[in-house]
């Protein structure tokens, strides 16, 4: 499902990337063909302003070349001229000005006194006759009069001989002497010949012009005219006196075309590449998204392999800063990446009384560049206060371009491999003491069968001497101290309380069946006494037994739990051993006025036990003195061969606790009060078919 998501994600992804860059096209398509259609306006524009200067500039010519014509029609108007020598002015002004048709000299009511045709066409007149627009020449003449100025006729279309014609008007000055009419003179003009004579020469090439009338009739052409549905045309009025007519001036320069002019040209120049750049844009952004594409695969990857792996990853920059940590790392220390990054020295997951050395340390590291290549171990530190140790691996983090930006770091966690570690070190201890058990057991068999002859035959002579000592007791000559013979009872006792321990160890060694017996508290210590006393004369102690005359008889191996009673009533009395006391006199003496003062005191006690039933144990402890069990000796104090005198072994515990244990007790110890140590244990109660007598 994730997977289907993931490919829906990026195939919309795409779809918008590429909807992105068809909508970034049309937008540069549609500024390019704005740029383009602009520039063709103002080309336009233009070429439509200079085309409306231009026609201004024929009007004024063409005006001025009017007037002028008119300043040389007043020269002509001299009192003294006759006909003949009019004629001969006139025709001398024709041959100037090719645009007069024709010259007349009329008096007041309009006769033709003379008249001059132009040298360039044949008589104008000589189809239609001159009668026939008189009404015209009338109606301009009646217009100079009143204007006391020059005066245009309408223009008409005067036909030639040879099937030709042109379009014409006529223009009427008065002549005055002494402020009174008399005369007129009358100049026709041809229309094509005023533009080809007075605008010709203004005319650039691909321009035409033409006289017409208000309502758009052509009247005359100079140039060739222009074709097309876009051609440049300006239009100026021509206002003369009695007449106006409508210059149109028309131009193929602004032809419309691809290039107009250098603007439009340089705009399309660069919008093609603008284009240009576009498709190598589109080509470079299709490679980058290629090459992105691949590296979001290979971070993927690579992010996948970081969560994978189980070795923690740290990377440090330059000032010691954290800039990653992989998910290993932050399940490690248990702290989140956010907690972790950014962190500087201290680090949140150092020990506080290590922090100081550590900071130290990788100041030292960092700078001198001389990390080690096989790591170096450490100790880290949970939120809850967890010490854990860690395998530290780190090398210089060089960038693409190979510069040292900094440091990475690979953490193993070691606590589980060292705790390993640390169990196969115990399991081969525990080996080494399992076989140094069963050396002592072989070496108990062995010495168990060695001395039982021994003892026996300690025992044998005891007993004989003993007899002897009763057959000479009987003779009246031989009378024997009876020390001696106390003695000797006591050596043969001893000698059979020997054998019965050492064939107990026996069976103990070789896991058989102790036999059980019931016996009471009393006759235990009782048994060990003689030999606890002997031991505390020599070191100064004084025993004290204190026995609950409500304690039952306990069901038990008797020698087993007697040795047990010896060897913790010895360990008692030599941890008060080292003691600096007084004499021994004045320790005895002290205890016997009753006064207590004695600090070498070994107390033997036996009561029911409270905590574990009163009708169903019975609680033995020995209490000392001494100096106490420190905290370190205290962990290890029943492991086999663990002792701190120089002549122990180290099974006496361990071995007294075995049997206590065997019995179904426990054997344990305290601190005593105000100082000391009381060891105690417990033994069941007999059945009452097992009480002892």
């Amino acid at each position: 499902m994730q997977a289907l998501f993931a490919h829906w994600h990026r195939q919309r992804h795409g779809v918008q990337r590429w909807a992105l860059w068809v909508l970034l096209l049309v937008l540069v398509a549609s500024l390019l063909t704005t740029l383009v259609w602009l520039a063709g306006r103002y080309e336009s524009s233009q070429v439509q302003s200079r085309l409306e200067h231009d026609a201004a500039e024929i009007v004024t010519d063409i005006r001025a070349g009017l007037n002028r014509n008119t300043q040389s029609l007043q020269a002509l108007q001299s009192s003294e001229r006759t006909p003949d020598s009019w004629r001969l002015a006139a025709a001398d002004l024709l041959r100037e000005r090719r645009e007069i048709m024709r010259l007349e000299w009329r008096d007041e009511a309009l006769q033709v006194l003379a008249q001059v045709g132009t040298p360039y066409r044949s008589p104008v007149f000589e189809r239609l006759g001159r009668s026939s627009v008189q009404a015209d020449i009338s109606l301009a003449c009646s217009t100079a009069r009143r204007l006391s100025s020059t005066a245009y006729s309408s223009s008409y279309f005067l036909p030639q001989t040879d099937g030709l014609g042109f379009e014409v008007l006529d223009m009427c000055m008065p002549m005055t002497a002494g402020g009174r009419l008399v005369g007129y003179t009358v100049a026709t003009y041809s229309l094509q010949d005023v533009l080809a004579e007075l605008v010709g020469k203004h005319l650039a090439r691909g321009q035409s012009a033409a006289f017409t009338e208000a309502d758009g009739t052509r009247l005359a052409l100079h140039g060739t005219p222009s074709r097309g549905s876009r051609v440049y045309v300006a239009q100026h009025l021509l206002d003369l006196s009695g007449n106006t007519l409508v210059l149109r001036l028309e131009s193929r320069l602004g032809l419309p075309s691809l290039f107009p002019n250098v603007l439009t040209a340089l705009v399309a120049g660069m919008s093609l590449a603008l284009l240009v750049v576009l498709f190598l844009l589109a080509r470079d952004m299709k490679r980058r998204l290629r090459v992105e594409h691949d590296l979001g695969e290979a971070l993927a990857f690579r992010k996948a392999m970081e969560d994978s792996v189980l070795t923690g990853l740290r990377v440090r920059d330059l000032s010691g800063r954290t800039t990653y940590v992989n998910p290993a790392f932050c399940q490690m220390v248990g702290m989140s990446a956010k907690a972790l990054l950014h962190q500087s020295f201290p680090s949140p997951y150092w020990p506080p009384e290590l922090a100081q050395a550590y900071q130290q340390r990788q100041a030292i590291r960092l700078a001198g560049n001389n990390l080690p290549r096989e790591g170096h171990e450490s100790v880290f530190m949970r939120p809850d206060g967890t010490r854990f140790a860690v395998l530290i691996m780190e090398a210089p983090l060089i960038n693409a371009v190979g510069k040292h930006t900094g440091w990475v770091s690979a953490i193993l966690d070691v606590s589980e491999q060292r705790r390993i570690e640390e169990l196969s070190r115990a399991s081969q201890d525990r080996l080494q003491a399992t076989a140094r058990l069963a050396m002592v057991g072989e070496m108990a068999s062995l010495l168990s069968h060695e001395l039982n002859q021994p003892l026996a035959a300690i025992s044998s002579y005891a007993v004989g001497s003993l007899n002897l000592l009763s057959d000479a007791q009987n003779a009246p000559l031989s009378p024997l101290s009876s020390d001696l013979q106390t003695g000797l009872s006591r050596i043969a006792e001893q000698a059979e309380r020997a054998g019965k321990v050492i064939k107990s160890v026996h069976d103990f060694v070789r896991r058989r069946d102790q036999a059980r017996e019931a016996v009471k508290p009393q006759t235990l210590l009782d048994t060990i006494m003689p030999l606890v006393g002997l031991q505390a004369r020599k070191l100064s102690v004084v025993v004290v037994l204190e026995v609950d005359a409500a304690c039952a008889a306990v069901l038990c191996d008797r020698t087993m739990v007697e040795q047990v009673l010896l060897n913790l009533a010895r360990n008692g009395m030599q941890a008060m051993g080292t003691q600096a006391l007084g004499t021994q006199a004045t320790e005895i003496q002290a205890v016997q006025q009753g006064m207590g003062a004695a600090s070498r005191v070994l107390t033997l006690r036996v009561r029911p036990a409270a905590s574990r039933g009163a009708s169903r144990w019975v609680e033995f402890s020995v209490a000392d003195q001494g100096e106490g069990i420190a905290a370190d000796v205290a962990a290890q104090l029943f492991t086999p061969f663990f002792t701190t005198k120089a002549e122990g072994m180290g099974l006496g515990l361990s071995l007294c606790r075995t049997v206590i244990e065997q019995h179904g007790g426990f054997l344990g110890f305290a601190a005593g009060q105000p100082r000391g140590t009381v060891f105690s244990f417990t033994l069941p109660v007999a059945p009452p078919a097992h009480e002892a007598l």
